[in-house]
């Protein structure tokens, strides 16, 4: 590969591990992207967020938030509804995690192997996909990917049930630790656990560094 500049699609699914996206591996992500040279535009769906919760107590808070609005926060404003993507404007797309995955961007949460996946998210990732660029998704969001394309290898950490509700429809789910990725080389997809694990910081931020630059290699 040369060194053109490459555009990173980032989706994420509010501000928060507990109710929107992970912000160590959102922040860490965008690190990496701009440590490696390269662009990223953050995006996120103009959709209310399932769940509030108090981050001190866990317990349910009776607020309404926007995934949005809360995503901005770890954008420093410099955010797009996931309405205006266009696969054509980027070179490769990343999910990072959180619980805001499994609620926002899917059912997963509730709903398990009946899940579904929000359609602006899953026409983004189809997208990206018949068009030949790479994908990566970290923490919780290989769900989306394994609930979408079926036939894939990915990691869920070493989450065995998890692994036994995506395997009878051909996913391939490799146990990983925290510093490590799986690669799909055919789907040009690659997985690291992240907060899957009782990971530190420093671990999840070298697997993601994996990560960021496997898909460099991709394109």
């Amino acid at each position: 590969m040369d060194s053109k500049i490459l555009r990173f699609a980032v989706i994420l699914a509010g501000c928060g591990n507990k109710d929107g996206a992970e912000i160590h591996e959102s922040v860490l992500t965008l690190l990496s992207i701009d440590r490696a040279g390269h662009q990223y535009q953050c995006f996120a769906p103009d959709v209310p967020q399932a769940r509030v919760l108090n981050f001190l107590t866990n317990a349910e808070m009776k607020e309404e938030r926007n995934v949005l609005l809360e995503s901005a926060r770890i954008a420093r404003s410099k955010i797009k509804s996931l309405s205006d993507f266009k696969y054509d404007d980027f070179d490769i797309l990343v999910l990072p995690g959180g619980s805001g995955v499994a609620y926002n961007l899917c059912t997963f949460a509730t709903d398990g192997d009946k899940m579904k996946v929000l359609p602006q998210v899953e026409a983004a990732v189809r997208a990206m996909h018949a068009s030949g660029r790479p994908i990566g998704a970290l923490c919780i969001s290989p769900v989306i990917i394994a609930h979408v394309f079926k036939k894939v290898q990915v990691t869920f950490g070493k989450d065995e049930k998890i692994n036994a509700i995506f395997q009878p429809s051909g996913v391939k789910a490799v146990n990983t630790d925290a510093r490590s990725i799986v690669i799909d080389e055919a789907n040009k997809i690659v997985t690291t656990p992240c907060y899957m694990l009782d990971a530190r910081i420093s671990e999840v931020s070298e697997g993601i560094d994996k990560l960021i630059q496997q898909l460099i290699k991709m394109v």
